[in-house]
């Protein structure tokens, strides 16, 4: 399949472009929709609904992790169900298996996913995009890519590389942490280098550059998954979800997750202090208390900082995130535990999180990822298919 879109002015996301110029194999294909929520239209129309509407043929409806609705908690198993709406068949790629089947796909021509990512390499809907065209390509299925901005931007890579022995659910894609690239050239990347052998098609943003915020599309943000409410929780997220392989709140069961953290055991001040001592750019941090309503320390009184991003451009997510983890390792070592495998599932080796058990400053660390991503940087350069309009940055 060949991509019959070309870049415009006006800001659209893919799905906006498939249902203002539909192609023929929209009507004339039963189509799998792999969706959820935050993928809806410029008027806030659920992907589905839209496509319905429009008169296609969608047969199959399929939800990652947090389920098609987008209410299921961070890594609850999610059942097989039916859309209340349509009446369609859902089926969960969290919980039931991560790939569809061929007896799910037994009625379906076409499969065309639409995910809203973070920007973050252990988002897990990148891993499901990996599985559904993993299914596509074994079963003689093309997969339609609607694409989506990167949220957080599309410059700057920041982070370790995932090393081979570290896949997981939070970790498939060849990538840094944070990898600067969309759904749709996150999938045409992964086609190639992981030899999955997928008829791909992506239809392309219109109206996005690699410097546009999420902000700057001028659409509402409607949350990813419940963790995922505001876009500056993206902003933050590839390095304070760092904290779930400690015992650390990252601030879920809290309206701010991943934009505060804490312990019953800590001094948000002392924290807050050493943490603006270690001038990070784009950041400030403050002191303040939380009850988390569920998670780690579900009803009890945590204290530690609130993150505030000053600056996007200069905000290096990957590294603020360490230094966190850093700053209450300096504090509280007797304290602090850590999930060993979670925490280098996420990081993609083990090398960040003994560095830090040793001591090694976060801002030292940061220093070992930087061959790597210029070797991503370069590497991902073919697949890119958005105009940069500031130099790439890696952090």
């Amino acid at each position: 399949m060949t991509n019959s879109f070309s870049n415009h002015t006006s800001f659209q996301t893919g799905l906006d472009r498939l249902l203002a110029d539909p192609q023929p194999w929209l009507h004339e294909r039963r189509v799998g929709l792999v969706s959820h929520p935050a993928a809806c239209t410029s008027n806030l129309s659920r992907s589905l609904d839209a496509l319905l509407a429009a008169g296609v043929r969608v047969t199959a409806i399929f939800g990652p992790e947090h389920g098609f609705s987008g209410t299921a908690t961070d890594g609850a198993p999610v059942d097989h169900g039916i859309d209340p709406r349509s009446g369609l068949p859902v089926f969960s790629l969290f919980g039931h298996g991560v790939e569809p089947t061929p007896e799910m796909l037994a009625g379906v021509d076409v499969l065309l996913c639409d995910l809203q990512d973070v920007g973050a390499r252990f988002y897990t809907y990148l891993t499901t995009l990996y599985h559904v065209m993993k299914a596509g390509a074994a079963c003689g299925i093309p997969v339609i890519v609607a694409d989506r901005s990167n949220p957080i931007g599309g410059i700057q890579v920041e982070g370790p590389m995932l090393e081979p022995g570290f896949e997981s659910f939070v970790g498939m894609l060849p990538a840094p942490v944070r990898h600067g690239m969309t759904p749709g050239e996150l999938a045409r990347l992964v086609n190639t280098e992981c030899e999955l052998g997928t008829d791909l098609d992506v239809i392309i943003l219109r109206g996005w550059t690699r410097d546009m915020g999420f902000e700057e599309t001028g659409r509402s943000w409607v949350p990813t998954s419940p963790a995922m409410p505001h876009i500056s929780t993206c902003m933050v997220y590839p390095g304070m979800c760092f904290l779930e392989g400690t015992n650390i709140s990252e601030g879920r069961g809290t309206p701010l997750p991943f934009e505060q953290c804490g312990a019953p055991w800590a001094d948000g001040f002392i924290l807050a202090g050493i943490l603006n001592r270690m001038n990070l750019p784009g950041v400030r941090f403050h002191p303040t208390q939380f009850i988390p309503s569920d998670s780690k320390y579900s009803g009890q009184e945590c204290h530690g900082v609130q993150v505030h991003v000053l600056d996007r451009d200069a905000l290096q997510p990957v590294t603020l995130g360490l230094s966190v983890v850093e700053a209450f390792l300096r504090l509280y070592p007797e304290e602090l535990s850590w999930q060993v495998d979670h925490f280098d599932h996420l990081a993609g080796c083990a090398w960040l999180r003994q560095g830090l058990q040793a001591g090694t400053p976060a801002l030292e660390l940061a220093k070992n990822w930087a061959e790597d991503c210029a070797i991503f940087v370069e590497k991902r350069t073919s697949y890119l298919l958005y105009e940069t309009q500031k130099l790439p940055m890696i952090s």
